[in-house]
Formats: structure tokens, sequence, C-alpha cells
């Protein structure tokens, strides 16, 4: 199924949307707009208040006190897994749309390692997914990979999922011309972002650095919180920033003249299945990129001069490629 198909769904019907996240978290306001756009009334229950566990709260309230006849569809987005096993019988009579943009058991155990599949807890997350999911007439994933594993681990038909690809917030991110600082000056700036989590193989852009660090014709600026049980490089050619504003990373992105997006790892599967979000932000202010080369970022993109692709997990020709690219 395509984004036609979840269209749809959605076309001429009253809906209901629940998140547990605030309204302004991209993925949330992508799919408000598409909802805005197709039905034909629709109510938002998400929560801007602060805290995981007090969100969650409100929206378990606000959930609590409506009436499911009044709705065709109930569209459940971020962390469903929250909501549905809850409320699966209160809204048993409605078309119900499942966002599994967060598998808990895909995360916690292959991506973050922290459970064992066989574990009591690993178990139990894939329990608590496989409820979320069996108990929705339609399944959106952010990628076809995705949707393809979900639909065999899970046992889900693959015609019950629909693909719908993240965006960039194009108010923050768009194309721009910024002279660059004076460090960066007269050096081809190498730029990459990111929450620092397995998937995204800092090991790799790690062991990268360190294999460039006397190449003084290019900079790196790595931004991110990389904590210490990583071992960073330390060379006059790269800049470590924990941690930037939206507006801010813009203008480092501007000052790239090739962008990381991965993800690297060959060790965590969830890195053939996704699209880095940092991918769609780097696209739309027209950057040249570097992606790890997965099932899923050959969805959207193909080999070429603005869009090139290394191995996952092979910092070697990541290294090769940069040190080209600086001549």
């Amino acid at each position: 199924m395509d984004n036609v198909n979840l269209s749809n769904y959605l076309s001429g019907k009253k809906v209901l949307y629940i998140a547990t996240k605030n309204s302004d978290y991209i993925r949330i306001s992508q799919e408000m707009k598409l909802i805005s756009e197709n039905a034909s009334e629709c109510k938002f229950i998400v929560s801007e208040k602060k805290g995981y566990v007090k969100r969650c709260f409100d929206v378990f309230t606000k959930t609590i006190g409506v009436k499911a006849k009044d709705y065709d569809v109930v569209f459940i987005s971020f962390m469903a897994q929250m909501i549905v096993p809850f409320f699966k019988m209160k809204f048993r009579n409605n078309t119900r749309i499942v966002d599994f943009f967060i598998s808990m058991f895909d995360t916690l155990v292959d991506d973050r390692k922290k459970f064992k599949a066989n574990s009591i807890v690993g178990k139990f997350l894939h329990k608590i997914d496989d409820i979320t999911i069996k108990n929705a007439d339609l399944v959106v994933t952010d990628t076809k990979a995705h949707a393809k594993y979900f639909s065999e681990e899970f046992g889900m038909p693959i015609d019950k999922f629909s693909t719908l690809y993240i965006e960039a917030d194009t108010s923050l991110y768009h194309p721009m011309t910024l002279e660059k600082p004076d460090f960066l000056k007269d050096k081809y700036t190498v730029v990459y972002f990111g929450s620092i989590l397995p998937v995204q193989g800092i090991d790799v852009l790690l062991k990268t650095i360190d294999t460039l660090k006397d190449n003084s014709r290019l900079h790196f600026i790595m931004i991110g919180p990389i904590s210490d049980k990583y071992v960073k490089p330390q060379s006059d050619n790269v800049t470590y920033i924990e941690w930037l504003s939206q507006p801010e990373l813009a203008k480092y992105i501007s000052y790239a003249d090739i962008c990381l997006a991965g993800h690297f790892s060959d060790t965590v599967g969830k890195a053939d299945r996704t699209i880095p979000g940092k991918a769609y932000i780097y696209k739309a202010m027209g950057k040249r990129v570097v992606f790890g080369d997965s099932t899923a970022n050959r969805e959207l993109f193909e080999q070429n001069d603005d869009n090139l692709f290394v191995p996952l997990g092979d910092y070697s020709r990541l290294s090769r490629l940069l040190d080209e690219l600086s001549r």
C-alpha cells in the first residue's frame, strides 16, 4: 500500500487522532496536516506537557472522555503501544489506523540492545507490539522495508500496511547561502548530527575521523551527545558540538560541502530498514549527502553525484570517499 491508500482511509471521514507526543514533533504535525486536508471532521488528542509520563496521563484522561461512536476512524500515532492495549475495546467498532513508527521490541532489543529477545522483558515487549499491530485495520510505517519486516515478524498481511515517509520542516530547513566562519574557510566541511544511537553507527564515524585526522584539507563538524563510552579522536580537523537549537543546526548544515546521513551500523538490523530523519533535512536544504547503502535508503534515493552510498559498517570506504572529495 502507498500514501494514496492512507488518504483514502481518511477522506470524508470523522477522524480522532491520538498521540502521546507534542504537536510540533515533525511526525505528528505531518499526520495532523494530512488528516486536516482529507477528513470531513477531526479531533486531535495530543499533549504539550513536559515529561513523557505527564503527557501519557494527559492523553489518557482526554481519551477516556471521548465517545467512540462520534468518529469513523481512530488514528493512533506516536507510541501507539501506550494507547491501543488499554482502549482496544473502546474503539473496536471504529476503523483503526496505527502508526508503528516506533516498535518497542525492535528499538529496545535490536537497536539499543537493552534486553535479549528471549528474555522475559523481550518477550513482553514483543507481545505489546503484537497486540498493538493486530488491533489495527491499517498499519503505517516510515519505510517499505519496515512494513516488510513487521509483516513477517508479527504475521500481519502486507496489504494491511501503508508507507508514509517522513518530511522535513521546510520552514526551518531550506536552501540557504551563509558565509562560513573563519575556522571553516578553505576547508572541505563534513557535517553530521544525530542523537547518537547504535543504529546510527557512531563507531563507524569516529573511526573515519581517526583515519582522516591528519587530513588538513577537510573539517568534521560532529553535532550530538557522544557519550564517554566512545573514544572521540582529538585533532585540529574536527569540532564536537553537543547540542544546537534547530535554527543554529540549519546554519551549520548550510556550511557543509557534504553531509553524512547514514545509517552506518552493520550490527543493528534497523539500520537497513530505516531512512534517517536527517536525510530529509539535508535534502530539503539541497545538500550533497552520503548514505549507508541500505534497503530503506534505496527506496527514495538513487546513486548519483548528490547521493553517495557506502557499505554499512565500512569506515575505510567512507574514509577513502571523504579523502577523495576533499582533494
